[in-house]
C-alpha cells in the first residue's frame, strides 16, 4: 500500500505502541507486516483494556489524544468502560520555546512583535499538544491571552488522520464489531472536527456567537475576541482573571455561594441548548471561571454543538417523556430524533425502553443524571439501529461533563428538574400564535412566489415538449412484486393463446377431413378424441390457476 510506504516510520511507531500495551495481535490481524519482535512485547500487567487504550492514545500524540477526547462524546457507539477512560486523557506536554512562539505570532499576523504587543510573557500560562497560551498586553492597554499553535502540529495530525482512516477501513473489513461500531465513519467525522479545530478562526467565531447569546446577561461573561490579532494559528482574546470551578475550597474562602454558581451554570447551558440551539460542548472546570463580580465565564470554544430547529423540540419532548416515565412519548421523540431502520424491531425497542423506564421509577429527581439518562437512551437506540445525530450525542457528553462540575459544587441540585421548564417553554413557543403566524406568512410568500414563477415554468415545459425532449420518470412502490405479477399474467395469456391455437388446428382438421371424405394417416389414430382430452385438460388447468389466484 502506497500510504504504508510513505508513512512507514509512523506505522512502525504505532505498531510498537500497540504492542507495548498488549494490542500486538491487532496489528497482526489487520495485516500490517511488522517484525515479530515488535509484536511480542506485551507488558500490560493488570491494567484493563480500556486503560490500555487510553495509554496507547496518550503515547501516540495529539491526533490520537484529540480523537480519543472527541470519541468520549460517542456514548451511543462505545462501551461505558472505554468512555470513562477516554474522559481521563491527558493533554499535557512540554511547552515549545518562547522564540518559536514569537516567530509564529509574527508570521501569522504579518508584523513585528513590538507592533502587536507592548508586553509578551515568555512563560506560557498553559501548554497542550496542539498549542499553548501566553499572556500579553496590547498597546491600547488591554491584557490578552494569546493561543499559539504548536509548530508542525497541522502536518502531524493530517498524517495521523490519514493513517487512522486506512487502519479503521482494514479493521472494518476484518472484524464485525469494527463495522458495527462504524469505526471508519467515526474517525472520518471526528477527523473533520479536529481539522476545524486547527483553524483558530473557527473557535473565534464560536466565541462570538455564544457571546451574543449572553450579551444582556448579568450572570454570564464571554471574553472579547481581538480579530485584528487573530489568524488561523493565533487566537487573541481578552484575558479574564478568576477562579476555576475546580478550586472549590478557594471559592468558599472568597465568599462565593456554590449553589448560586451551580444554578448559573445550569441555566446558561440549558439556555444554549434549548433556546439558542448552539452550546459549549466541553464545560469542564478548567473552562469555567468565577470573576470577582460574581459573573461566570466560559472559555475555550473549540468544541461546540449545534442543534437544528427540528431537533430541539423532540429533545424537549424526550426529556418531558422521560420525567413522566412515558414510553410512548419516548418512542415518538426517538423516532423524530433519529433515523429509524425500516426493518427495526419496534416491539423490541419498546420493551427495552420500558426496562429503562423502570430503572428510574421512584428515583428522586435530585438523583437522576440527565446526561446519563440520555446516554442510556442512546445506547438503546444504537442497539436497534436508530442513528442518533452526532450533535445530540455531543449534548449528552456536555451534560455529563456539566453534571460532574455540579456534583462537586452542589450535589443536591436536580438538573433534570431545572430542564423541564426550558422544555415546556420550547414546546409553548413552537405552538405560539407568533410562530404559527410566521409559518403561515412564510408559506403564503412561498405560494405567491410559486404562482409568479408558474407562467415561466409552463413556457419552459411547452418548449421541452415541442422539442420532443420530455422525459417521464415513474417510481412504483413494490416494483419487484408488480413485475412478478405482470410475468404471471403474460404466462397465462400465452397459455390461453396456445390453447386457442390448438383448438383452431383441431377444428380445421375435423372440418377438412369431413369435406374431402378421405382417409388419411392421421385418422388411423383417434386424433379427435386425443385432441379433445388434451384441450379439456388445458382448459381445466387454466380455470384452476385463475380460481387459485383469487382474482377471477
Amino acid at each position: 500500500m502506497a500510504v504504508h510506504m510513505r508513512h512507514a516510520g509512523r506505522y512502525r511507531e504505532i505498531a510498537m505502541a500497540f504492542a507495548r500495551h498488549g494490542f500486538g495481535y491487532i496489528v497482526e490481524e489487520i495485516g500490517l507486516s511488522m517484525p515479530q519482535r515488535w509484536l511480542s512485547r506485551e507488558a500490560h500487567g493488570t491494567r484493563t483494556t480500556a486503560e490500555r487504550i487510553r495509554l496507547v492514545l496518550e503515547e501516540l500524540g495529539p491526533a490520537f489524544i484529540k480523537l480519543g477526547q472527541m470519541a468520549s462524546t460517542r456514548a451511543d457507539l462505545l462501551p461505558d468502560s472505554i468512555i470513562r477512560e477516554l474522559v481521563k486523557l491527558q493533554d499535557q506536554v512540554p511547552p515549545f520555546s518562547a522564540e518559536t512562539a514569537r516567530g509564529i505570532l509574527e508570521q501569522e499576523l504579518d508584523m513585528p512583535l513590538h507592533s502587536i504587543l507592548s508586553r509578551f510573557e515568555d512563560t506560557p500560562l498553559a501548554a497542550a499538544s496542539i498549542g499553548q497560551v501566553h499572556l500579553g498586553r496590547l498597546h491600547t492597554g488591554e491584557d490578552v491571552a494569546i493561543k499559539i499553535q504548536r509548530p508542525g502540529v497541522d502536518r502531524i495530525i493530517r498524517r495521523d488522520l490519514e493513517i487512522l482512516r486506512d487502519l479503521t477501513v482494514l479493521a472494518a473489513k476484518r472484524w464485525e464489531w469494527a463495522e458495527r461500531y462504524q469505526l471508519p465513519q467515526m474517525v472520518d467525522e471526528l477527523g473533520k472536527s479536529l481539522i476545524r479545530e486547527l483553524d483558530y478562526t473557527h473557535e473565534a467565531r464560536n466565541n462570538e456567537r455564544i457571546a451574543l447569546q449572553f450579551a444582556d446577561s448579568r450572570d454570564i461573561y464571554i471574553p472579547k475576541i481581538y480579530w485584528e490579532h487573530t489568524a488561523a494559528r493565533v487566537l487573541t482574546m481578552e484575558f479574564v482573571e478568576g477562579i476555576t470551578l475546580s478550586r472549590r475550597e478557594e471559592l468558599i474562602q472568597k465568599g462565593f455561594d456554590l449553589k448560586e454558581i451551580s444554578q448559573k451554570l445550569v441555566n446558561a447551558m440549558l439556555q444554549q441548548i434549548f433556546m439558542d440551539g448552539f452550546f459549549h460542548a466541553d464545560p469542564h472546570p478548567g473552562n469555567l471561571l468565577m470573576m470577582k463580580n460574581g459573573r461566570l465565564v466560559f472559555l475555550d470554544f473549540g468544541m461546540v454543538g449545534h442543534l437544528e430547529e427540528g431537533m430541539k423540540t423532540p429533545l424537549a419532548s424526550l426529556i418531558i417523556a422521560l420525567m413522566r416515565q412515558n414510553t410512548d412519548g419516548m418512542m415518538r421523540a426517538i423516532h423524530r430524533l433519529g433515523l429509524i431502520d425500516p426493518d427495526m424491531d419496534v416491539r423490541g425497542l419498546r420493551n427495552d425502553l420500558n426496562r429503562l423506564r423502570e430503572e428510574y421509577v421512584n428515583v428522586p429527581f435530585s438523583q437522576i443524571s440527565l446526561g446519563q439518562a440520555l446516554n442510556d437512551l442512546f445506547g438503546v437506540a444504537q442497539k436497534h439501529q436508530v442513528s442518533i445525530p452526532s450533535d445530540i450525542v455531543m449534548l449528552g457528553k456536555a451534560l455529563l461533563t456539566m453534571e460532574g462540575v455540579i456534583e462537586n459544587l452542589d450535589p443536591e441540585l436536580s438538573i433534570i428538574k431545572m430542564a423541564e421548564p426550558f422544555g415546556r417553554r420550547l414546546l409553548k413557543e413552537r405552538f405560539s400564535t407568533r410562530r404559527i403566524r410566521g409559518k403561515l406568512l412564510g408559506g403564503a410568500a412561498e405560494l405567491a412566489e410559486a404562482l409568479v414563477e408558474l407562467p415561466g415554468q409552463a413556457r419552459q415545459l411547452a418548449s421541452v415538449i415541442s422539442k420532443g425532449k420530455l422525459k417521464l420518470e415513474v417510481t412504483v412502490p413494490e416494483l419487484e412484486m408488480l413485475l412478478r405479477r405482470l410475468d404471471q399474467i403474460s404466462n397465462r395469456l400465452s397459455f390461453s393463446i396456445v390453447l386457442l391455437a390448438f383448438c383452431i388446428i383441431m377444428v380445421g382438421l375435423i372440418i377438412g377431413s369431413s369435406l374431402t371424405n378421405r382417409a388419411t394417416l392421421l385418422w388411423n389414430v383417434p386424433a379427435v378424441e386425443i385432441g379433445f382430452v388434451v384441450a379439456l385438460l388445458m382448459v381445466a388447468f387454466l380455470l384452476y390457476s385463475i380460481f387459485k389466484s383469487g382474482r377471477f
